[in-house]
């Protein structure tokens, strides 16, 4: 068994135009921290990425720090994220041959290589491998400019960072921006995977999905797993990588461990 390799050269890094930092960034007038949720590779019985999840300063939910998000400081805000959760994960000893998955705002960017300058800085300064970070875009995500969102996807590409879809099948979207560019990676949104056990057209959805990422080299990961029997019937049709409650909740401002009794089902 091997793993799936979205690694790519990491000397590309110094292709990065040397410009100023995003002159969008201003001062946040919150303050915010984060949790982690683990990615499961059922393949290679080990934890194959962690989610950071905005936070509170205490541990509240990522609400309380998203209704203080303005458009103003949209841009400071997904910068701020990328370097917290870079400086975290660095601090807390994430794996090796483990990936950071990172949300991002694409309607926060306004040009891939100099906004991602804080990204590769950060990389640098905490020591992380740049080719072990993953963003996250959501489908529901107002996509106001197709091509520019493709360019993100692909400056961040070529770039050596990995690239995913998240909430898959959420929105109306989806295919269509399939049909533009792909990513590395579809998250497939928890509406299609709970209850699937028992719901012959979540079954049916889910294994044209599956058909098609194979056909399109993308990776799935099915989230939101709360379930056993659901859980099965994912195995059952193909996917090598869950993400869920049932495996493991956020841990605040710490790598949560999958729980002895899940490795066991797991294995």
């Amino acid at each position: 068994m091997t793993e799936a390799n979205f690694t790519r050269d990491p000397t590309i890094i110094k292709s990065v135009p040397h410009v100023d930092i995003c002159a969008c960034q201003v001062p946040l007038p919150f303050e915010f921290s984060m949790a982690f949720q683990p990615i499961w590779d059922h393949q290679l019985q080990r934890v194959f990425a962690y989610e950071a999840l905005v936070r509170g300063p205490a541990g509240e939910g990522s609400g309380t720090v998203l209704s203080q998000v303005t458009p103003k400081s949209k841009y400071a805000f997904d910068q701020a994220c990328r370097v917290t959760a870079i400086r975290f994960a660095t601090e807390l000893g994430l794996p090796h041959d483990c990936y950071l998955s990172i949300n991002f705002l694409p309607n926060a960017i306004y040009d891939p290589e100099t906004c991602i300058r804080a990204t590769l800085e950060a990389a640098r300064q905490f020591g992380f491998p740049h080719n072990r970070i993953m963003f996250e875009m959501t489908e529901h995500e107002s996509m106001d400019d197709t091509s520019h969102f493709k360019a993100i996807i692909e400056a961040y590409q070529r770039l050596g960072f990995t690239t995913a879809i998240d909430d898959f099948g959420q929105g109306f979207s989806g295919l269509h921006l399939l049909s533009n560019f792909q990513p590395n990676i579809i998250k497939i949104d928890m509406g299609l995977v709970q209850g699937i056990a028992t719901d012959r057209v979540r079954q049916a959805i889910v294994e044209g999905i599956v058909v098609m990422a194979e056909r399109l080299g993308i990776e799935l990961v099915a989230e939101g797993i709360e379930q056993v029997a659901d859980l099965n019937m994912l195995l059952k049709l193909g996917i090598r990588y869950h993400q869920g409650y049932l495996l493991a909740r956020p841990g605040f401002e710490m790598l949560p461990p999958l729980t002895a009794d899940m490795l066991h089902r797991l294995s």
